[in-house]
């Protein structure tokens, strides 16, 4: 099992390519699945979601081509692949691929919008929470869909195809926004979804959904409108670049001191966590294509933070967050209000010499003047980049364990580091 090993003490100088968003990326695949035409995605990224994903859809029937297989030389040229859905061949996703990527539950969307049916497994639990399925059941019940629970399966029908309707969520969903978006582009009439994740990554999938022939208003807001079609067709879409990505190095730069430009990226789609890096003393300048994050000799000030959904402070940049916050000079509070078990982090930063403490869902930081090198553990995707981050300025080495975590959504973090001049090396098996 492959590993991580990091020596600190290194500033960070250079660029750092942004790639395309895992977070967009994998919607836009499940989207194929709404048309018999090809739909053609550029800037998909190199990460083992979304081989897993390729697969998942293979099932249901989806053909893809790769433009340029080849491994290139520059970390964040993404791929283009073409995905074509001419016949849908499968409509039950079983456990077996569901249990492996929870976003494979989404097919049910486009499967219950196109075919009148599907049959989906329960995605079931997951390390950072148990992230419940039923704003996509009621949502979806809503357009008039049928459906059951039969052992562990959610079985869908709508045999006369969906039919449009109003539907307010209870609490904000990304997934199930993603979902709705999907399903109400083929129903009859108009739909319109209140409370709508205003996520970038919804805006996006939209975007392509509009280029399908959808025909779709108010992405972005809180209030979406969709007036169904009777089909859609195939597109051209580029991902848009990866927020996550881009906060996790900019809080990399900020930890380590130095000057990096991310490019590729744009400073609107994380704004709250740019300003967040602000308060703790990071110089952060916007530029026409990236973002250029300063830090030399000033020390770093600790900085309260609540996550909540967007335009809020990302609950994927906690983690990341924390990590900077054991260096502060002081005592911060990080509150976690979107997963319940989002602190499994605390304590393998705590085997580098973090003190931090818990009380519910409120982490008290107290910033200490060094961290020591250890063997540390990852325990899911925004976890790991974590402890990479200490890693970067703990004295002596730091060895991350079980980074199969991080290349579900990072592509190529040690050569992107290295280039700055982080000593990171991947050590397999």
């Amino acid at each position: 099992m492959d590993r991580i090993r990091i020596r600190g003490g290194n500033t960070l100088n250079g660029t750092i390519p942004i790639s395309g968003a895992k977070n967009a990326a994998l919607p836009l695949m499940i989207a194929s699945l709404l048309t018999d035409d090809t739909l053609t995605l550029e800037n998909v990224p190199h990460l083992a979601d979304v081989e897993q994903l390729i697969r998942i859809l293979g099932n249901h029937g989806v053909d893809y081509a790769v433009s340029g297989k080849r491994l290139v030389q520059d970390p964040a040229q993404g791929r283009t692949i073409h995905f074509t859905a001419r016949t849908i061949v499968d409509t039950t996703a079983p456990y077996e691929l569901v249990s492996k990527m929870r976003a494979s539950f989404w097919v049910i969307g486009p499967l219950l919008a196109r075919m009148h049916k599907a049959r989906v497994s329960l995605p079931g639990g997951c390390a950072i929470g148990t992230r419940p399925v039923d704003l996509f059941i009621d949502g979806l019940r809503a357009l008039g869909a049928t459906i059951d629970i039969d052992r562990g399966y959610v079985v869908a029908q709508a045999p006369g195809g969906l039919v449009g309707n109003r539907f307010r969520f209870p609490k904000v969903s990304v997934g199930a926004t993603h979902v709705m978006l999907m399903a109400a582009s083929l129903a009859k009439g108009e739909t319109v979804i209140e409370n709508a994740a205003r996520e970038p990554e919804v805006a996006d999938l939209a975007a392509c959904l509009n280029a399908m022939g959808a025909r779709i208003s108010g992405a972005g807001t809180s209030t979406i409108t969709i007036e169904g079609v009777t089909a859609l067709s195939g597109a051209r879409h580029r991902v848009l670049p990866d927020r996550i990505e881009t906060g996790t190095y900019a809080i990399a730069a900020a930890m380590a001191g130095g000057d990096v430009t991310l490019s590729g990226t744009h400073a609107s789609l994380l704004s709250t966590a740019l300003d967040t890096l602000r308060q703790a003393g990071a110089e952060v300048t916007e530029l026409n294509d990236g973002i250029r994050i300063r830090r030399n000799g000033a020390g770093i000030s600790p900085v309260d933070v609540v996550t909540d959904p967007f335009p809020g402070f990302p609950t994927d940049l906690q983690a990341q967050f924390m990590a900077l916050m054991t260096r502060a000079d002081g005592v911060s509070n990080i509150t976690e209000t979107i997963f319940e078990n989002r602190f499994m982090h605390v304590q393998e930063l705590a085997r580098l010499g973090a003190k931090i403490s818990l009380s519910g869902q409120v982490a008290r930081v107290e910033g200490v003047a060094k961290l020591e090198g250890a063997p540390v553990m990852a325990t899911d995707l925004r976890a790991s980049v974590s402890l990479v981050i200490a890693g970067l300025v703990a004295d002596g080495e730091t060895t991350v364990n079980r980074v199969y975590h991080l290349d579900r959504g990072f592509e190529r973090l040690e050569e992107k580091l290295g280039a700055c001049g982080a000593e990171v090396e991947r050590i397999s098996g």
